[in-house]
């Protein structure tokens, strides 16, 4: 066997150092042209890959940072919505209330107004009334005199009477 395997050397051995010389021409070819560029690719590619999960992640920390901002001034619109609302309930009350008041001054006003009015008229009607008791009152005398001073013998009878009860003091 030692004879087959020195044959196979023998014959072989030149083959073979040409094939490892021509693979290590390759191996520099390779490294020389074709690795370092498919290296740095594949650096380039990790650093874009590792570029876009930092992108990403910046992105998805910017999202949530957003989103929480969004809440917060949602938030806060709420707050002013409903602070708004209760300035506008509490100025519609106080109107209203003003409103009340100014209604309840007024309709005193005219109250009072209507009864200074009415007094008025009541004075005046009173007045009307009492000089027309008093035109009738004249007429009325004056008609009863006049009945009473027709007969000559009643008008001395009366003048004596009223000198009767007349006192000289």
């Amino acid at each position: 066997m030692e004879e087959l395997f020195e044959g196979l050397l023998n014959d072989h051995l030149g083959f073979v150092v040409w094939a490892a010389v021509a693979f290590i021409i390759l191996l520099i070819l390779l490294g020389k042209f074709a690795w370092k560029p498919i290296m740095a690719a594949i650096a380039d590619r990790e650093r874009s890959i590792e570029d876009a999960l930092l992108k990403a992640e910046a992105a998805k920390e910017e999202m949530a940072r957003l989103t929480n901002e969004n809440e917060q001034l949602l938030k806060e619109a709420r707050k002013e919505r409903d602070q708004i609302l209760n300035e506008a309930r509490h100025l519609k009350d106080q109107i209203i209330n003003e409103a009340k008041t100014a209604a309840n001054v007024e309709g005193a006003r005219m109250i009072e107004h209507a009864k200074l009015e009415i007094n008025n008229l009541k004075a005046i009607a009173m007045a009307d009334v009492k000089n027309q008791v008093a035109t009738l009152s004249i007429e009325i005398a004056e008609k009863v005199l006049r009945k009473q001073f027709a007969d000559q013998a009643a008008q001395d009878e009366l003048v004596a009477d009223l000198l009767k009860e007349v006192k000289i003091k």
